[in-house]
């Protein structure tokens, strides 16, 4: 390679990495947008009463959860066995009358809290994968170390607003205690907000008493974890989600109640049957919650995509996928509570085209529908088997042009641009304009993974793929990785409370 091409490349190279360094993280994006609504009222109305009958004709089992169903008997359902129907109205109104429109989430640097809810997008990473890949080592079982790398590159990236919760499964340490390795990785490797355990009641009070002791010592009734609560599609809660989502309620910690569905196996094949029973196991979920705390921060979620009626697989970035997306926001709106759905979803074993398709059909919709919290918003592949790494920096990078997207279009003056016609010469081209030379360095989204150079330029510098520009900046990424700060007394405490429960319980493998 000649040293002119070596100065014309590190200099390319080195804007983008001055770019990428002075990017400022905002806590969160702001959409200026308005959601877009695909079903009109009428049809809506519909659907909610559709899901009306569910509850009170179907019914929701709370399984083997005898605390729940006092609670429901004591407010109004009817209660056959570990089936609960709720009488018409009694869960919107019980959710409406009780629950926050919005909550703010504290994180551990306060200037990153986030706010869940409103006109507000939280974008959170990939969650709950057995397995990573990168194009070195390729597919393999997820290692805690692995686990404490994702945290780190979320950490790094500033499209990221949230730390996330299992972003990927540590299958080296025993399943009855990895729950203790994630939530010190979340604390100590990030400052951003985070997700805690819900595999068990237990699980879940351990990530209270953790996040105590991160937030010195009390938390005085903060919202701190925002974390992610099934339902067991279809129609019914078991008991450790209920028991993790019954001991983050008490301690005023939100719960994205969320129903996951692939529609043909666990709801009926329709938009807007799916629509339906997720919102009665929603509304479920979140008026359980209420009758536990009236007041604690609840989410409507939903996981929904379809599958191949040929072969039973899952599919995503679907139209009915993203229909769905758009259909639940909106009933989410009307119940008045925050919404979480979307992601960058692919089938994809590879950081490929297939891949990249796939999650812009469902990164859109999510934005268009105004969805609140987006979990899998980068890393998602292989159908949520895998982590990659590779595509968590290209769905980042990905994140970065939505923020864009959400501002909406400037029309202040400047966006405007009249002076510019004003001061141009009749026919000739904007390039030294004023305006232009003002508004160049921020006037269009650039973004750190693609290629724009010619066909020349490329091939002298390595003819690299996206993927492989993306292997280059994860590692970057992890080389230039520094700590956030964390007083040596709290991280003494939380390694001391990490060892003490792990040495009260035996290993358990599963």
């Amino acid at each position: 390679m000649s040293e002119t091409t070596r100065r014309r490349g590190g200099g390319r190279a080195g804007r983008r990495a001055a770019r990428a360094a002075s990017t400022e993280s905002a806590p969160y994006l702001v959409r200026r947008t308005p959601p877009v609504d695909i079903v009109d009222d009428e049809g809506l109305e519909q659907i909610e009463r559709n899901a009306e009958t569910i509850l009170s004709e179907v019914g929701i089992a709370f399984q083997d959860f005898p605390e729940a169903l006092e609670l429901w008997r004591a407010a109004g359902a009817d209660i056959d066995g570990e089936l609960v129907k709720c009488p018409p109205g009694l869960c919107r109104q019980i959710v409406q009358d009780n629950a926050p429109a919005a909550y703010t989430q504290h994180a551990r640097n306060p200037a990153r809290n986030v706010m869940v809810g409103g006109d507000a997008t939280v974008f959170a990473p990939n969650y709950g994968s057995p397995f990573v890949m990168d194009l070195d080592r390729g597919r393999r079982y997820a290692t805690l170390e692995d686990f404490c790398n994702v945290v780190k590159l979320a950490y790094a990236l500033p499209q990221l607003h949230h730390s996330g919760g299992t972003v990927c499964e540590p299958v080296d340490v025993p399943v009855n205690k990895r729950h203790l390795d994630m939530v010190y990785a979340h604390l100590r490797y990030s400052d951003k907000p985070f997700m805690g355990s819900v595999t068990a009641a237990e699980r879940a009070a351990d990530s209270v008493e953790m996040a105590r002791i991160a937030f010195g010592g009390d938390l005085a009734d903060r919202t701190v974890m925002t974390s992610l609560i099934n339902v067991s599609s279809p129609m019914r809660w078991d008991a450790p989600m209920l028991g993790a989502a019954t001991t983050y309620a008490r301690a005023n910690q939100a719960c994205i109640m969320s129903p996951f569905i692939l529609a043909g196996a666990m709801s009926p094949v329709t938009v807007a049957g799916l629509a339906a029973q997720a919102l009665a196991e929603a509304l479920s979920g979140m008026a359980y919650l209420q009758l536990v705390r009236p007041g604690a921060p609840v989410v409507f979620g939903t996981f929904a995509s379809s599958m191949s009626m040929a072969t039973g697989a899952p599919t995503f970035g679907t139209p009915e996928a993203g229909q769905a997306i758009h259909v639940m926001a909106s009933l989410a709106r009307r119940v008045g509570v925050p919404f979480r759905s979307g992601g960058q979803f692919t089938s994809s074993k590879l950081p490929d085209a297939q891949a990249a398709y796939e999650s812009a059909h469902t990164l859109l919709p999510t934005m268009q529908a105004g969805v609140n919290f987006v979990l899998h918003a980068a890393g998602w592949q292989e159908g949520g088997l895998a982590l990659g790494y590779e595509k968590l920096i290209l769905d980042a990078d990905q994140l970065g042009a939505m923020e864009i997207w959400a501002r909406g279009v400037d029309v202040s003056e400047n966006g405007q641009a009249m002076e510019a016609f004003r001061t141009n010469a009749h026919g000739d081209h904007f390039l030294g304009n004023p305006h232009t030379l003002a508004n160049f360095e921020t006037a269009f989204w650039r973004s750190d993974i693609s290629d724009a150079a010619s066909y020349e330029q490329w091939s002298e510098e390595g003819s690299l793929s996206a993927g492989q520009r993306a292997n280059a900046r994860w590692k970057q990424l992890l080389a230039d990785y520094e700590p956030p700060p964390i007083d040596d007394a709290v991280d003494a405490e939380l390694r001391d409370y990490v060892a003490r429960r792990k040495a009260e319980m035996p290993d358990e493998i599963g």
